[in-house]
């Protein structure tokens, strides 16, 4: 698998934290990446990133058409898992990820909180359970949690389990040894998205780099937990950079369980809110070709649903999507509301359970 540096990563002379400004390469090696990856060969992959371009520039039609044998092959695909999602702690985090609202280092009016207590998240749990969820996510805005904060979640994953389901979590960065603490607890699932293209990711990010996104991802699998990773379209990047974060996530030694494809929120205060939007059928793409690559894989139509239209929805869903987060809040921002997701499952007649996502004030 092929690793690339950061396209902007910063020398003892510059600040830490440089200005997030995304600039899509103008040139592309045959790797795809611009020239800045330590490796250009990586024809040897599972999934050569020349491959996954050559998918992205299929024809539409041919695409799709592609994309649904593979999910037909693998999947009913009629059927759509609904995931119930809680902000457990919410702001304040140190990293300054252009993206996400919950940085301390943006002004998007998100206050931080204290974890919820275990009595907190039980009302959550039970509420999504009696709704038919199955499955019970919760999210901490932390860079890395420190040991105190992993069993204080042990806690919280207790609470989830005692009530009948599985339990994913999305706390940041981990330690083999936290990884195996948390898996002891009897965490299921472990959120760790990869974001963007490597060679992209120091124009989102300054605080951390690809490589300990990927060593988290190698602590949660080593403790034997599935894997939750994705990434977030419409930051700037050109289609060659859509097709290095496919590439990245397909070409990991496993590649995840679930993959949630996020279309960027553009949240005001944050560096990447005057992003311009990406054009629909390019969202609906990336879908089809993380269907393609991944194909055992639960394809996350995630954050962004709000703004899509019904039909960019349904194309998603044909494209071999098969997973969304239900309910009216997604973290920190707005989500489909439930009722309109339910008339969108009945026109299009998809099955679904009927989790929810948790109503419930963190702060």
């Amino acid at each position: 698998m092929s690793q690339c540096a950061s396209s902007s990563a910063s020398t003892p002379d510059t600040p830490a934290a440089q200005p997030i400004k995304l600039v899509p390469k103008s040139v592309l090696n045959a790797h795809g990446c611009g020239g800045d990856c330590k490796d250009h060969d990586d024809s040897q992959a599972r999934w050569p990133r020349a491959k996954v371009l050559e998918l992205f520039n299929l024809p539409f039609n041919d695409l799709m058409w592609r994309a649904q044998q593979v999910h037909r092959e693998h999947w009913d695909a009629n059927e759509v898992e609904h995931a119930t999602l809680l902000s457990v702690k919410t702001g304040g985090c140190p990293e300054d990820c252009g993206y996400c609202p919950q940085s301390a280092s943006h002004d998007t009016g998100v206050e931080a909180s204290k974890l919820m207590s275990p009595d907190e998240v039980r009302e959550a749990v039970v509420a999504a359970r009696e709704a038919g969820a199955s499955r019970f996510c919760m999210g901490a805005a932390w860079r890395a949690p420190k040991d105190r904060d992993i069993e204080k979640v042990v806690e919280l994953i207790h609470v989830v389990k005692n009530e009948g389901l599985e339990a994913c979590c999305t706390l940041g960065m981990l330690s083999d040894s936290q990884a195996q603490t948390l898996k002891s607890a009897g965490l299921d699932y472990y959120n760790h998205n990869l974001d963007t293209a490597p060679e992209l990711y120091g124009d989102i990010i300054t605080t951390r780099d690809m490589q300990d996104r990927l060593d988290t991802l190698d602590h949660v699998r080593n403790a034997n937990i599935k894997v939750c990773s994705g990434g977030i379209v419409g930051m700037g990047e050109t289609r060659e950079g859509r097709a290095g974060l496919i590439a990245q996530l397909a070409n990991l030694p496993t590649y995840p369980e679930s993959v949630p494809i996020n279309d960027l929120v553009r949240v005001p205060g944050t560096p990447l809110a005057d992003t311009p939007q990406l054009d629909p059928l390019e969202f609906v793409r990336t879908i089809a070709v993380a269907r393609i690559t991944m194909p055992t894989a639960r394809v996350r139509l995630s954050a962004g649903r709000q703004q899509m239209s019904e039909a960019v929805q349904a194309m998603c869903f044909l494209a071999g999507a098969n997973s969304i987060f239900y309910g009216d809040k997604l973290l920190t921002t707005g989500n489909p509301e439930v009722e309109r997701d339910r008339l969108l499952m009945e026109k299009l007649g998809l099955r679904s359970g009927q989790a929810v996502t948790a109503r419930v004030n963190a702060a």
